[in-house]
């Protein structure tokens, strides 16, 4: 069991609902991933495809609790504006992730990398409103505890950039994030968000001691969307049991399996 704030989770999957052919196949998908958590972008143009058709009609609120997120927002101002209607949003259909917000500040188009300054100051901005803030940050372990000193539930590195499909590139950044933020409170949940390209990425991630992983692209851009959410599924469980398994250390030389001394030799014929 997994707790973010006031929400127990069974599943340590969350996944996106953004840049999929068509909503049935975001729903065939999100049920193969066997995940709990799904985001929403609360912009009113990501709600609404071409048709006209509002993405909250092809999720089944009595199985999926909505994660409403920021995407988009290049201010402290924005990002706080859009949680607001996202709670609003929520609260009218009674879904109980009204109360909770992935938290993203943007610093520019082309990194989409988080900005520091405008994240702090909206963390603590939504935390005064009652929210549950999720923060989107870097991998800096700097910039994650300051996060969580500025009251957020949840702070979510980044493997990579989002959308780029490179998986966890720094290794040692995320544990270093892992180690600051859990000092004096191994409970505190760490999610890995963005980059995650394929199965084995999420399993890096878990393997390490994360929380719980949050993708979007990896699935929904994948040529099999439905078999890759059923890959980070599994992915996500094995390395999650890996990490409880407790790994063997890495070693420079080798370790033979079988001992040398006692070994009885064998000579044909006698």
């Amino acid at each position: 069991m997994l707790r973010i704030g006031k929400f127990d989770l069974h599943n340590r999957l969350f996944v996106g609902t953004g840049k999929y052919a068509t909503y049935e196949i975001m729903q065939a998908a999100l049920a193969a991933s066997g995940c709990q958590v799904v985001t929403v972008a609360v912009r009113r143009e990501r709600l609404i495809d071409k048709q006209g058709r509002s993405i909250l009609d092809f999720l089944d609120l009595s199985k999926f609790i909505i994660l409403p997120n920021t995407a988009g927002c290049f201010s402290a101002e924005d990002a706080v504006r859009v949680a607001l209607l996202g709670r609003d949003l929520l609260e009218k259909q009674k879904n109980p992730g009204a109360n909770w917000v992935k938290l993203e500040v943007l610093g520019d188009k082309k990194t989409l990398l988080p900005d520091p300054m405008g994240s702090l100051e909206a963390t603590r901005e939504l935390v005064k409103e009652g929210f549950t803030v999720l923060c989107y940050s870097s991998d800096d372990p700097i910039a994650a505890r300051r996060i969580k000193e500025a009251g957020a539930a949840s702070v979510m590195p980044a493997g990579s950039p989002i959308g780029t499909g490179q998986g966890v590139l720094n290794p040692l950044n995320i544990s270093l994030c892992l180690e600051t933020l859990k000092e004096g409170d191994a409970n505190y949940p760490v999610i890995v968000d963005a980059g995650v390209g394929t199965a084995s990425d999420v399993a890096i991630a878990m393997e390490l001691g994360a929380d719980g992983v949050l993708l979007n692209t990896g699935i929904a851009h994948a040529k099999d969307p439905v078999k890759m959410a059923s890959a980070m599924r599994l992915a996500l469980e094995s390395g999650r049991l890996a990490w409880e398994s407790g790994r063997i250390p890495k070693k420079r030389y080798a370790t033979a399996s079988s001992p040398f001394d006692g070994v009885i030799s064998y000579i044909p014929g006698e």
